[in-house]
C-alpha cells in the first residue's frame, strides 16, 4: 500500500524540512535554529524542545552480519541480521554505550530479540560488540524469554554505581516487564518480573524510573522516600520501591491505576508508552513518552496517518509522581523521513534512549521497527 506524505501541524515542523543539519555542522547555527524553533508557541516552556534530527548522519545504526553461539539453539546465528531498534544509552567512561535491540531472522516470533552494543565517541558513529551482551539463555527464566527474546532495554545508574535495566520479555504470548542489574554491561544478573503476584502474568512494557543528570551520568533519584517507575503501553502506570530490585505497582480497585491516558484526537489517541527514563528537573518530572494515533475510527488525529507513532512529553509533579500536572498539545517528533515511513512496523519513530553528552542532549529512537537515528537538543547553560 502506498503511503500518503506526513505533513506536520505544528508551525515549527515545517520549518525544519526545510532546515538540513549536518552532524558535523557549526555549533552556533545549530543554537540559532534551536532557539527559533523553541520560541515557538506550540511547545510549552517545560518541554525540551527542539530535537533536531541528524539528517547527514541518519540512520547511526543498521542490521549486520555479526554472528555468536546461541546457548539454547547450540548453533551460531546471526543475532543482528534482520532488524536494530529501539536502543537504551548512557555514558560511560567518555563513550556514549548504546544497548540496542537486535533481532535475527529465524526466531517464530518475526525473529528472536537479543540486546547488543554499541559505542560511540561523537554521538553519531559507532562500533558494535561483536556478540550480544543480553540473551534469553538456559536458565529459570528461558520460559518468558524464548523465543520472542528481550527487548526494548531502559537504563539508569543507581547512586553505588550499579547500572539498572528494565526490558521486555516475549514468549510468544505475553509481554512481562523485566529487570535486570550490571556493574560493567557486559554481565548481567536478572531479577525476573517487575510485576509480581497476581499482576505477574499481566501484559506490562516499558519501565522508566525517575532519575537525575548529574554530570554525564543519569542516577536513580529517590522522591519520598522511594524510588518510582513509570510503565505501560496502552495507559501508563506507577510502581515505586525502595531498592530498586522489587516494586509494587500503584493500584485501584484491585487493578492497575492509570496516571496518564490516550486522547481522542490527539497523536496519542491509540495509546501512550514509556520513552526513555523519566527525568527529574526543576518543573517536575519530565517524561518523554511514545504515542500511537489510533488506526481507524472518528477518535484519531486527521493530520497523522493512521497507526503512526510520534513522540510526545508529560510532566508530572516532582514530589508526587502520580500527579500529572500537564501535557504537550502535540509531538515534538514524528515519521517524516523514508527509513521512519517503512520498515517493519511502518510510520514509527520510537523514543527509547537519551544521553547528555559534549554538551548536548543526544535522543536514539528506533525508525520503523527497522534502524536507530539519533536527534539532538541544545540545552542553554547546559555545559
Amino acid at each position: 500500500m502506498t503511503k500518503k506524505p506526513i505533513t506536520s501541524k505544528v508551525p515549527w515542523a515545517a520549518g525544519l524540512l526545510l532546515i538540513i543539519l549536518s552532524w558535523s555542522c557549526g555549533e552556533s547555527q545549530v543554537k540559532e535554529n534551536a532557539a527559533e524553533i523553541e520560541n515557538a508557541p506550540s511547545h510549552k516552556s517545560w518541554e525540551m524542545v527542539p530535537f533536531v534530527k541528524m539528517d547527514e548522519a541518519n540512520p547511526v545504526l543498521l542490521p549486520g552480519d555479526l554472528t555468536f553461539i546461541c546457548p539454547i539453539l547450540e548453533a551460531s546465528v546471526k543475532w543482528e541480521e534482520k532488524d536494530v531498534f529501539n536502543p537504551a544509552a548512557l555514558v560511560k567512561d567518555g563513550k556514549i554505550n548504546l544497548l540496542y535491540r537486535a533481532e535475527d531472522s529465524i526466531g517464530s516470533n518475526n525473529g528472536t530479540s537479543r540486546i547488543g552494543l554499541a559505542l560511540s565517541e561523537d554521538g553519531y558513529t559507532f562500533d558494535k560488540l561483536p556478540e550480544p551482551v543480553f540473551y534469553p539463555e538456559n536458565d529459570s527464566l528461558k520460559p518468558l524469554e524464548w523465543d520472542g527474546g528481550v527487548e526494548d532495554p531502559r537504563i539508569v545508574e543507581s547512586e553505588d554505581g550499579r547500572y539498572i535495566m528494565t526490558y521486555t520479555s516475549y514468549d510468544g504470548e505475553v509481554a512481562r516487564l523485566m529487570l535486570a542489574v550490571s556493574e560493567d554491561l557486559m554481565d548481567w544478573e536478572k531479577h525476573g518480573r517487575v510485576l509480581t503476584g497476581e499482576f505477574k502474568d499481566t501484559w506490562s512494557k516499558a519501565g522508566a524510573i525517575v532519575a537525575e543528570r548529574q554530570g554525564d551520568k543519569i542516577i536513580a533519584r529517590q522522591i519520598a522516600g522511594k524510588y518510582w517507575m513509570y510503565f505501560g503501553d496502552t495507559d501508563l502506570f506507577l510502581a515505586h520501591s525502595e531498592d530498586l530490585l522489587h516494586w509494587v505497582p500503584l493500584e485501584t480497585d484491585g487493578a492497575l491505576k492509570p496516571v496518564m491516558k490516550p486522547r481522542p484526537g490527539y497523536f496519542d489517541s491509540r495509546l501512550v508508552e514509556s520513552g526513555p527514563y523519566a527525568l527529574l528537573r526543576n518543573e517536575g518530572i519530565v517524561l518523554l513518552y511514545n504515542g500511537m494515533n489510533l488506526e481507524e475510527g472518528q477518535e484519531l488525529d486527521p493530520s497523522l496517518p493512521p497507526g503512526a507513532y510520534s513522540a510526545g512529553q508529560a510532566l508530572f509533579d516532582g514530589d508526587d509522581p502520580s500527579k500529572l500536572i500537564d501535557r504537550s498539545e502535540t509531538y515534538f517528533m514524528t515519521p517524516e523521513e523514508p527509513y521512519e515511513i517503512e520498515g517493519q512496523v511502518n510510520l514509527v519513530c520510537f523514543i527509547e534512549g537519551m544521553v547528555p553528552y559534549n554538551g548536548s542532549w543526544f535522543l536514539y529512537y528506533g525508525t520503523a521497527d527497522s534502524k536507530i537515528a539519533a536527534a539532538v537538543y541544545e540545552e542553554t547553560g547546559m555545559r
